[in-house]
């Protein structure tokens, strides 16, 4: 059973995202023909022909305004997958999504600024990084991320359980 929840992108921030994503542009929805893309609001990959966009998201900096942390120079913006229109969420289940390829960790502490990371390269690994990172008291937040293009994949924070 695994120890930590991931968390999709909340509701109330994908439909500001499908509006005006976090680099201010209007997304622009498509068909995915092909599937396969990691989709951050329900943390599984898209099937053939759903309608999906690429928006640019801040994942950090939205958590700060949430807390009263300074993310400072981690503050960043990068692109991520989700639904074109409303989307049910995560199915649910203890796998924890996108855990089949090389995957780095990235430690947050409460104030913002950046802990530390681990790279991840076997799947059986992952639940033991998670627990290790948060037996650490400072951290308060991890983001999962692919290491092929740095991409964000989701955040698990502490205290977070299935």
């Amino acid at each position: 059973m695994t120890t930590h929840a991931p968390r999709p992108v909340p509701a109330a921030v994908l439909k500001d995202l499908r509006t005006l994503d976090d680099a201010g542009r209007t997304p622009v929805p498509h068909t995915d023909d092909e599937g396969g893309a990691p989709l951050r609001c329900c943390l599984r990959h898209s099937e053939p022909g759903e309608r999906i966009a690429l928006v640019s998201y801040a994942p950090l900096r939205r958590w700060a305004a949430e807390t009263g942390a300074d993310p400072g120079p981690y503050d960043e913006q990068g692109p991520v997958f989700v639904h074109a229109g409303d989307c049910a969420g995560p199915r649910g289940g203890d796998a924890l999504p996108f855990t089949a390829a090389h995957r780095v960790l990235r430690r947050y502490a409460a104030d913002g600024t950046l802990l530390g990371g681990r790279l991840v390269d076997i799947p059986d690994a992952f639940t033991p990084a998670l627990t290790e990172a948060f037996a650490d008291p400072a951290v308060a937040l991890v983001h999962v991320r692919a290491v092929e293009y740095g991409c964000f994949l989701y955040e698990v924070r502490r205290g977070d359980r299935p």
